[in-house]
């Protein structure tokens, strides 16, 4: 799954960090979605959760949209 491949990489998330990421990826993903959007999808989380928001349900919201919004 792109978001523990993409936690995996970046090396710096304790095991409760990406269980929490997981569950955020886990309710925005679609069914059908491309490998290439569920890999962005993984890259927008991570990168709001390192931004410094830590609640799931606004991770889950603010990583509806595009970085940068």
């Amino acid at each position: 799954m792109p978001i523990y491949q993409k936690a995996e990489e970046a090396g710096i998330f304790d095991s409760s960090e990406v269980a929490l990421l997981g569950r955020v990826f886990d309710r925005l993903k679609e069914e059908h979605q491309s490998q290439q959007r569920r890999e962005a999808l993984a890259s927008r989380v991570i990168a709001n959760y390192q931004a410094g928001i830590r609640d799931e349900d606004e991770l889950v919201s603010v990583s509806k949209l595009p970085l940068g919004r």
